[in-house]
């Protein structure tokens, strides 16, 4: 069988691609068999892109799937339908779970998992130390043996340097990446939003960039020190884009991330104490660290569009600032907020888009993805750029929706997505599987009519 992608604008950036192309998928094998200007050839089922962007699947290099062990907030198959939803083919799931993810078997049973869901490629992340205790190494080249692609300490720091630096060491000779979660614990000191006049004004203790900011400087010096590469996760302040500038200009193997609700809120968001759905961590900063976030994505300073989707319960999202977890779910809006808060304002371009939501993850993660050209695997999203709607938690397909987008109006909207020339998500009339049920259920009449 095969799907004809017909009309559709090809934003590659593998290829430097950025025009109308019809795109012909193979489904036998999952790949892209031809891509021109227009085909005629005879398809199972077709698919009319006309006015819409053809991207290389989303891969979100930082989310939480809370599974094993805390699927009360979210699970394998709750997540994965949310990243399918979000345009989503392949994400990176952090460690820390319950138990925590340090050790070959855990990372077997979520890519089995994963893979019985069929939904999304889950690449689980492994802790970088023991129960992430940050005492000695977890089993990183056991991990890695299970197919473990990158490592993290996410949710903390590792604050010891020298097991760190032992940690890219190791990453080094596996040739995996090193996710790091910036935040120096002995500068929180109970802090809850962002350290200033709102948190003065709402009577709740503040968290400084000095906090993020001194252990991404240590990482980056240990990078450089030992080869690593390393890669900065939810960079949310002004000074993170200086440094990451200047260890790039010094050859650095460094790349940063940047979370929607960073480069779309502020503190002045945060109306209340007792809104939990705006606590995040690291907070939301000042109008002028965004600013800075947004330059440093315009530049490529910062490589990448990441979510930190982190999904709680209701219940624990009801408590106030100085009760509630940290986190919010991202998956389900991280296209639409990007494409209406950078590419709507001119900030990026639909190819820059393309390259830090896809493209630049996957390179930095060494994976065969984020590229549509022809023979590689048909991981794509479409991407209705016209479409404006009003964000609803009673439309998400994840078990969660603590985010402060409700009611919100947002433009562009993912209208497919498709795993391997198999779809997963869609919202599109005159999609393929429309013609195939039509099929089923012409087949089944016959049936019973015999």
């Amino acid at each position: 069988m095969s799907i004809l992608i017909k009309g559709g604008t090809v934003i590659n950036p593998a290829t430097n691609t950025n025009e109308k192309k019809d795109i012909l998928i193979d489904e036998s094998t999952g790949k892209v068999f031809r891509m021109d200007d227009e085909i005629n050839e005879k398809a199972a089922s077709i698919v009319d892109a006309k006015g819409m962007y053809v991207f290389p699947g989303f891969i979100d290099m930082h989310v939480h799937f809370r599974d094993p062990g805390q699927t009360q907030k979210g699970d394998i198959e709750s997540e994965s339908k949310a990243a399918a939803r979000g345009g989503y083919t392949s994400v990176c799931a952090m460690p820390n779970t319950s138990p925590v993810v340090d050790r070959p078997e855990l990372i077997r049973y979520v890519h089995d998992k994963a893979r019985e869901v069929g939904l999304v490629n889950v690449h689980q992340v492994g802790a970088i130390t023991m129960n992430m205790e940050g005492k000695e190494l977890s089993d990183i080249s056991g991990m890695v043996s299970e197919g473990c692609i990158a490592i993290s300490e996410d949710g903390k720091s590792v604050m010891d340097s020298g097991l760190l630096k032992d940690a890219m060491e190791l990453a080094k000779e596996k040739n995996i990446t090193v996710l790091s979660h910036c935040e120096d614990i002995n500068l929180v000191r109970g802090g809850v939003m962002n350290a200033g006049a709102k948190a003065k004004e709402l009577g709740a203790k503040g968290i400084s960039n000095a906090v993020e900011n001194i252990i991404e400087a240590r990482d980056i010096m240990l990078a450089e020190e030992t080869g690593a590469r390393l890669h900065l996760c939810h960079c949310s302040t002004k000074e993170s884009v200086d440094l990451l500038r200047d260890a790039k200009a010094k050859g650095i193997r460094v790349s940063g991330e940047v979370c929607p609700h960073h480069f779309s809120l502020t503190q002045e968001n945060i109306k209340s104490i007792d809104d939990a759905n705006y606590k995040m961590n690291p907070p939301l900063r000042t109008a002028a660290d965004v600013r800075a976030l947004r330059q440093g994505l315009k530049e490529g300073v910062l490589e990448v569009i990441s979510t930190d989707h982190a999904p709680h319960t209701r219940e624990e999202k009801e408590k106030n600032f100085n009760e509630a977890p940290f986190g919010i779910v991202g998956l389900e809006t991280a296209a639409s907020l990007t494409f209406t808060k950078l590419v709507g304002k001119g900030i990026l371009s639909p190819m820059q888009m393309a390259a830090v939501m896809s493209y630049n993850p996957a390179r930095i993660l060494g994976i065969d993805r984020g590229d549509i050209s022809v023979g590689k695997v048909a991981d794509l999203t479409i991407f209705d750029p016209d479409a404006v709607y009003e964000v609803k938690a009673e439309d998400f397909a994840g078990k969660n929706t603590n985010m402060p987008y409700e009611g919100m109006r947002l433009k562009g909207k993912v209208r497919m997505t498709m795993l391997g020339g198999k779809i997963t998500y869609s919202t599109m009339k005159d999609s393929w599987f429309t013609t195939v049920k039509k099929a089923i259920r012409s087949a089944t009449k016959k049936k019973e009519k015999k």
